[in-house]
């Protein structure tokens, strides 16, 4: 028998030569007019919010918590021209405010929702969106009946390297989509001395929700057939919950893979490859907030770097899109309908980790009891 070949087991293909990949618009989009923004919910997450709009010069005429010194906080170092209310319902109460963004844990979030809706404002909603989908779908049909718009914060959206990636795919770069593979190695043991200590899937539930969010997205038009995950936690971990997680999401015609390590101490890194008929996207780097990307095609190599960075334009890019919707009298491209999707593949998700199984989306209705913690997820200051 004859010694195998070096590169055994690998088609050869050509050298491909350095090109220059299309210009294509990634970047948040940018609002014709103002817009009076108020903020119900100033834990941690809404400093992400609050920081981001001033950057995009948005304007925050408002601001809520139910602990008002929270709020004024807020106020003094982010949002000085805002009024502070202590209940939602004074803010809802005041004309000035046209749109709003409730940033609290699910739990108290659906009501807040729905009275904003009621009262007559545009809703972006933090992630994620809800605890079942009977309820998103509901509050979904109330903006559609009352002609507003409803958006959820997927913000990893407008992350530079998957918007750039959406982008790329919407243009047919590289042709039908068959195969995502997101890796990520990054230490989450910051958690321990959070309220996401007692969230039991807190990876696959918090963390891997806008994973499912990009595979949604990236696999747009395909039905999702099934959703395999499994939790393991690591004897070395700080944290409660099992930081290390993996999902494998079968669509008609392609997969995705979900690999995250929340337990790296050292050699942080984070790839995203995107592949389809005609060619692939890569993007790697040591953080997600901040990665190049790399385009491989028939065509050439194109090596594209990228402005700006998750913590900003992602959150940005959140609020613009409902902004841009309102104006011009459409769905917002993160619609809290568009985002059942993404609720489908998590809640099967987490149902499966926990003993279910191969799950087809749709089937698990809600998120399985305690899965999110004691009161449906603390007011993240996270991603």
């Amino acid at each position: 028998m004859s010694d195998p070949e070096p590169d055994y087991g690998y088609r050869q293909t050509r050298t491909l030569d350095d090109t220059e990949a299309p210009a294509l618009t990634y970047q948040p989009p940018v609002p014709r007019r103002r817009h009076r923004i108020g903020l119900i919910g100033c834990g941690g997450v809404s400093a992400f919010h609050l920081a981001a709009y001033r950057q995009a010069g948005l304007e925050v005429v408002a601001l809520c918590d139910r602990h008002p010194q929270r709020a004024e906080e807020r106020r003094a170092a982010q949002a000085p021209d805002a009024r502070v209310f202590a209940d939602a319902a004074g803010l809802l109460a005041w004309d000035e405010v046209e749109v709003v963004d409730i940033t609290t844990h699910p739990a108290d979030r659906i009501e807040l929702v729905e009275a904003a809706l009621e009262s007559g404002r545009h809703v972006l909603s933090q992630k994620p969106f809800a605890l079942d989908l009977d309820s998103a779908r509901r509050l979904a049909d109330l903006a559609d009946a009352r002609g507003l718009r409803l958006a959820v914060n997927q913000n990893g959206r407008w992350a530079p390297y998957f918007s750039y990636m959406r982008a790329a795919l919407e243009q047919g770069l590289i042709g039908d989509v068959e195969h995502l593979d997101c890796v990520l190695n990054f230490d989450h043991n910051w958690t321990a001395d959070t309220p996401f200590n007692d969230v039991p899937q807190l990876m696959l539930y918090d963390f891997a929700v806008h994973f499912f969010d990009a595979a949604s997205v990236f696999f747009r038009g395909r039905r999702a057939r099934s959703v395999q995950a499994v939790t393991a936690r690591a004897d070395s971990q700080d944290s409660r919950p099992p930081l290390l997680a993996g999902a494998l999401l079968e669509f008609e015609g392609g997969l995705a893979n979900l690999s995250f390590n929340g337990n790296s101490r050292v050699g942080q890194h984070d790839l995203t490859v995107l592949s389809g008929s005609g060619g692939c996207l890569r993007s790697e780097g040591g953080s997600l907030n901040q990665k190049p990307v790399e385009w491989i095609s028939d065509r050439g190599r194109a090596h594209v770097e990228l402005e700006g960075s998750w913590f900003v334009e992602g959150f940005i890019g959140s609020m613009t899109e409902l902004l841009c919707a309102i104006e011009q009298d459409r769905e917002p491209m993160n619609s809290a309908r568009d985002n059942l999707r993404t609720l489908e593949l998590c809640f099967a998700a987490v149902a499966s980790a926990e003993g279910g199984g191969r799950i087809e989306p749709g089937k698990v209705r809600r998120l399985p009891e305690g899965a999110a913690g004691p009161v449906g997820g603390p007011q993240a200051p996270g991603r």
